[in-house]
């Protein structure tokens, strides 16, 4: 192996601009729209995108005007995608204390303060326990860091990086007008049909209507959707590819092609009995979509359950490599000195070990408040300082093996979560106050986890440029408290107004939160109490089953389940476009560097289509939470036809499929860094 030293691309000896006001500013509207908009995105698709390589781009593209230097795009970079690792471990936990009813009501002060608190301590526990690894993880030849190296050569690519950023923009405005157009009534975003099938044997399939009781004893009845037209879902599925997306469509279609009408033909004649005469289309409807979401839902919480605990085995020796490390490398770290070196120098070990004591007695006092006992709070403060660490330090290693993107933050913070759950059965601490108390040191894990996670493939991207690790680390405290202090208020937008526009919040299906319904499911069973243990084993047993076929993902397929099959029928499309372009991109006979151009404009069109819809999802939700939702406020234009979503839901995947080609470039052109996600 080659062992010479690592030479940054600026040399310690130069000095330059780097942490200055423009720089930092610049990372904190990113940090926080890029965290509001993967806030949006997991709430209501269950997944989140990496924002290294966006917030690269823009950092570059918007510095450059400036004439910015190299390592103020780091440090913009750097702040700027941080927010994003917040909201990734905030939309996981804290909508998990409204669906389990420990918080009554969101739009509380209190709610506020918990919530802030919860992402501000998370934050900062992953960054000091970063600091304390940081050299030896970021130096070790044996993690190569994909997405950093990719993000550090994004930053080195001057002219190719223009043309991403305007890439990025481009599709940014077109996923955000598109949404718009979407509300405006211009077109139909989303349709459902009930679907009654008749008879057996006599091929009967008959759309809408009233069926009644005696067509419900020889038939069956379940409501399938068209795709929705949504620029985020078809992003989705182009970034995760063909494969993940169509499992993940799969599960969608268990539900509703297989459980929903199964369950309906077996009990309609019961269910239609204790329904008025004359019960319409609605009433049908509502009773398909309670079932859904009363029956399938539980049995997808099972599937998620061993979905998770699947994933953590799968990685069972990266994961035993990562515990390991973290002792070994917490010695090697107390050991170093002082660093000369700018790009070796890092916050002091005085300020961090003090800032973790500080940290350690909040959370005592935080979680002595939750579960209304002092020995339960001091053992959930104690869980969660141990299992914090340990998983700040796997989920560091992780992101340096397989980078941010495929980090399994929800996997570990469910392992947390039963710990706790458990230790707080152990001490007698029941009810909503346990609940309370579990879903928070599960909500500070998994920031943590996932700011530790982030933050390590950031220093990396330091480490390649030349940085200063401790500029980096006093950018990413303030990331963190500007991140913690503002986004609650989108979940608040999200939540509120979709209660305004008739839903139920978090756990609504326009608002499913998977992770966060899997985290209270959990927390409420053992703690609380309160589960429909029956339905959770028969989706264990169905998860079982899918590993033993050799299922890629059974966590994917089971959050399909949980989704709305609007939601993973256009996150399909999106993956059967991905296969499109590749085909045509085959078909051309471009060489490599034309396949990473074609691979990189890919992943910025979609980036760009999701934020574009996140930002426009936020405003929206904004109109709702003033109480004038703009359905309303367009509601004088007519139901439009359902074939103009058609058009528009083609011209994106014409958009989508062919404008990577487009970008292939020359032959002669040296291959660009790949964006990988």
């Amino acid at each position: 192996m080659d062992q010479r030293k690592h030479a940054p691309y600026v040399p310690p000896s130069v000095e330059m601009k780097e942490f200055t006001l423009r720089a930092l500013l610049l990372g904190l509207v990113m940090t926080v729209v890029l965290g509001a908009a993967n806030a949006y995105l997991g709430l209501r698709a269950g997944m989140t995108i990496a924002a290294t390589y966006p917030a690269a781009v823009i950092s570059m593209a918007v510095l450059r005007l400036r004439r910015g230097t190299i390592l103020e795009e780091n440090i913009a970079r750097t702040v700027g995608s941080i927010g994003e690792s917040v909201a990734a471990g905030a939309i996981f936990t804290i909508p998990a204390f409204v669906i389990s009813k420990a918080w009554m009501r969101f739009d509380t002060p209190e709610a506020y303060w918990n919530s802030t608190i919860l992402m501000l301590v998370g934050g900062a526990l992953g960054i000091l326990f970063v600091t304390l690894l940081r050299r030896v993880m970021v130096e070790d030849p044996e993690l190569p860091y994909p997405e950093s190296v990719a993000a550090g050569e994004i930053h080195k690519a001057g002219q190719r990086g223009a043309g991403a950023a305007k890439t990025l923009f481009s599709m940014m405005g077109l996923g955000g007008l598109t949404y718009l157009l979407g509300e405006f009534r211009l077109f139909t975003a989303s349709r459902d049909f009930l679907v009654h099938v008749g008879e057996i044997g006599k091929s009967v399939v008959r759309l809408g209507g009233a069926p009644d009781s005696q067509a419900l004893s020889a038939g069956a009845i379940t409501k399938v959707s068209a795709p929705a037209v949504s620029p985020a879902y078809l992003g989705v599925g182009y970034i995760i590819g063909p494969r993940l997306a169509a499992l993940n469509f799969a599960g969608g279609v268990v539900a509703w092609g297989l459980l929903v009408p199964l369950l309906l033909y077996f009990l309609g004649p019961q269910l239609a009995a204790t329904m008025p005469a004359g019960a319409g289309e609605e009433a049908w409807d509502g009773l398909a979509q309670s079932i859904w979401i009363r029956i399938v839902r539980p049995i997808a919480v099972g599937g998620m359950l061993v979905g998770a605990a699947f994933t953590l085995f799968r990685m069972r020796t990266s994961l035993g490599i990562g515990l390991r490390r973290a002792v070994s490398d917490l010695k090697k770290a107390g050991a170093q000195a002082e660093a000369r070196d700018r790009t070796e120098r890092d916050l002091g070990a005085k300020p961090v070990f003090a800032g973790l004591f500080v940290t350690f007695i909040a959370m005592i006092a935080l979680y002595a408040y939750l579960s209304g006992t002092l020995p339960g709070g001091a053992t959930a403060a104690l869980v969660m300082i141990v299992l914090g660490f340990f998983f700040a330090a796997v989920s560091g290693n992780l992101v340096g093996m397989i980078g941010s993107s495929n980090n399994p933050v929800s996997g570990l913070t469910l392992s947390t979560l039963i710990v706790a759950a458990l230790l707080m059965v152990a001490i007698g601490v029941t009810g909503p106050a346990g609940v309370a108390a579990v879903l928070g040191v599960a909500a500070v894990v998994c920031v943590s986890s996932a700011v530790a996670g982030e933050m390590l493939q950031d220093l990396k991207v330091g480490h390649i440029l030349g940085g200063t690790p401790r500029s980096m680390q006093i950018g990413d405290f303030i990331g963190v408290f500007v991140a913690s202090l503002v986004l609650y208020f989108p979940l608040l937008l999200l939540h509120q107004g979709n209660i305004n526009e008739g839903g139920i919040g978090f756990g609504d299906p326009k608002l499913s939160a998977p992770q966060a319904g899997l985290m209270a499911s959990l927390a409420q069973g053992i703690v609380g109490g309160d589960m429909a243990w029956p339905l959770v084993i028969v989706g264990a047993l169905m998860g079982f089953a899918l590993i033993m076929v050799q299922v890629r993902s059974p966590m994917l397929f089971a959050v399909g389940m949980y989704l709305p099959l609007e939601t993973t029928f256009a996150i399909f499309v999106g993956g059967v476009i991905r296969w499109l372009t590749d085909v045509l991109r085959d078909r051309r006979g471009f060489n490599e560097a034309q396949k990473a151009r074609v691979e990189n404009a890919g992943v910025l069109t979609a980036s760009g289509l999701i934020a574009g819809e996140a930002l426009m999802g936020l405003v929206k939700a904004g109109f709702s939470f003033q109480g004038r939702p703009l359905a309303e406020v367009f509601s004088f234009f007519a139901e439009p036809p359902l074939i103009m979503g058609g058009v528009v839901l083609a011209f994106l995947i014409v958009v989508m499929a062919r404008f990577p080609i487009t970008q292939a470039g020359s032959p002669d052109e040296p291959a660009p860094p790949t964006a990988m996600m």
